[in-house]
């Protein structure tokens, strides 16, 4: 048995927090909003996030940081990826060395176009880091549904020691050292996402979202292979699988957030309307910036950049991709091919 804390109480960590608690482990789980943290004591449940699913006895909720840190063996962030950096900053002074430190938030710090391993690695490089991904609904994790996730370290042990951790009868989980992959696949489908969103509110049908979807896994897997990722971990739960349910299910806040895009409501608007963070928002920013650093041509996050940060007319950005010069659908091997 371990203790363990998760520092966050938003819809995810709460559900991370809940599915570890019900294996009889003790958990800690604190949040930086005092009034949420409260009810979440008094009431034993997130009702903010996910009303109707009652804690696990051994769920704690502390009002205090240091009193959920302290003692823990692992210790679970779980907060936006635009706030990480300040969370592991505020952190740091109650980390020790030997705590295994796991981040299951999934995006690109704005501006510095860091991977949160990244941040991570310069902030406490020497406490063992790994990060949790793959398709997963808090919603749905909550009720103890059937869920499969991967843990990514570059330590392969310290990978399997979190895949136990994690593992039960309704929660698989699988091992992967490719951590730039495993990071930029659930970051970057959140972009994705929001397209999907905005076909659906447009009232395009399936084969634009299919389209949609595998060509934006091609953009994703160009530039995960320019900054060092094995193209393969993009066919797994980080990749294709979280693009799949990011992209098609309502409890997706990037993928309600897009259709209100595409009926025409601001991106303002939309934001505010979903009520929570919306990752993609950012990640797209971060994603088109880097797609200009790595040289690598993104057309679909060129435009849900420009819709959203531009004002382009969500519309005449699909017509603009539907009307780009054709070519071959896998074209570096068909050029590679036909050289030889």
């Amino acid at each position: 048995m371990k203790r363990i804390t998760v520092l966050g109480g938003g819809s995810w960590g709460t559900a991370v927090a809940m599915s570890l608690a019900s294996k009889g482990i003790e958990v800690h789980l604190w949040d930086i909003d005092r009034e949420h943290t409260r009810s979440m004591i008094e009431e034993r449940e997130n009702k903010k996030f996910l009303p109707g699913a009652p804690f696990p006895e051994t769920l704690q909720v502390d009002m205090e940081e240091e009193e959920a840190v302290k003692g823990s063996d692992v210790v679970i962030f779980a907060v936006p990826a635009q706030f990480f950096r300040s969370a592991l900053e505020a952190a740091v002074p109650l980390l020790k060395k030997e705590m295994i430190v796991v981040n299951v938030a999934k995006g690109i710090e704005i501006g510095s176009l860091c991977r949160l391993s990244e941040i991570a690695g310069s902030m406490i490089p020497e406490n063992p880091y790994v990060v949790v991904s793959g398709p997963s609904h808090a919603e749905e994790v909550c009720k103890g549904m059937p869920t499969t996730l991967v843990a990514a370290s570059r330590d392969r042990a310290v990978a399997e020691e979190i895949q136990d951790l994690f593992i039960s009868d309704v929660l698989r989980v699988y091992t992967n050292d490719d951590v730039v992959g495993v990071e930029l696949g659930g970051a970057l489908k959140n972009i994705i996402a929001l397209g999907a969103g905005i076909c659906d509110g447009l009232g395009y049908g399936d084969n634009a979202k299919a389209a949609l979807m595998t060509r934006g896994l091609a953009e994703i897997k160009r530039l995960g292979a320019a900054m060092g990722a094995d193209p393969m971990t993009f066919s797994g739960l980080s990749g294709i699988g979280d693009l799949i349910v990011t992209c098609t299910s309502m409890h997706s806040r990037n993928r309600r957030c897009g259709i209100m895009i595409g009926e025409g409501i601001d991106t303002k608007t939309a934001i505010e309307n979903v009520g929570m963070v919306v990752e993609g928002i950012y990640t797209c920013q971060a994603a088109y910036e880097m797609a200009k650093k790595y040289k690598v041509e993104m057309p679909i996050v060129t435009g849900i950049y420009q819709i959203i940060n531009e004002n382009k007319n969500a519309a005449d950005a699909v017509r603009e991709l539907m009307t780009r010069k054709r070519k071959h659908e896998s074209e570096p091997d068909f050029i590679t091919r036909n050289s030889l």
